[in-house]
């Protein structure tokens, strides 16, 4: 798609909101599946489902990214649309956008041998690259509205109500609450 017609997609998504607010409130929606030993498939709308699964080192076989890296993944894609969003209505012309990410992990919270250890990431490196020729200022006025806009920034870095219900053998067991 065009810089413009990408321009033209979202004023005209800007509008519908602006005239019907309703239209603000948007759900997404995955399912997942385990499969034999840690392989997953993950599926979104009609697209080919996803393979997940973890390293070797870790029990996997290996067959796709694991769900950590997912969210690496997740955060800097999320970066460089929101990048190409932006820079399409404001007429910023990007030559790339590129985003090397590292999450830090420590396994003892995963494996569950210190309580004080999180078992998520506890800290998330991104450096991104940008090529362009408009002016340095512009590039970071934008690099200032993605900061400030990116959907799954704002997720990794608010809080964010996560709630769960689980079916065992067609029985919901209650869930307390771990925060």
């Amino acid at each position: 798609m065009s810089q413009d017609a990408i321009k033209q997609t979202l004023l005209a998504a800007i509008d519908n909101v602006k005239q019907n607010p309703a239209a603000a409130k948007v759900v997404f929606r995955a399912s997942t599946q385990l499969g034999e030993g840690m392989h997953c498939t993950g599926t979104v709308r009609d697209f080919p489902a996803m393979s997940i699964d973890e390293p070797a080192d870790l029990g996997g076989s290996d067959r796709g990214p694991n769900p950590v890296e997912l969210v690496l993944v997740a955060l800097g894609t999320c970066q460089e649309i929101v990048y190409r969003a932006y820079a399409s209505v404001l007429g910023i012309e990007l030559e790339s956008v590129t985003c090397n990410l590292r999450g830090y992990l420590d396994l003892r919270g995963l494996f569950g041998m210190d309580e004080g250890v999180p078992a998520g990431f506890q800290k998330i490196i991104f450096d991104t690259e940008i090529r362009s020729n408009a002016s340095r200022e512009d590039l970071q006025k934008l690099a200032q509205i993605v900061e400030a806009h990116c959907p799954v920034l704002n997720t990794l870095q608010t809080p964010v109500e996560v709630a769960g219900n689980v079916v065992i053998n067609g029985q919901a067991m209650a869930l307390e609450a771990t925060a």
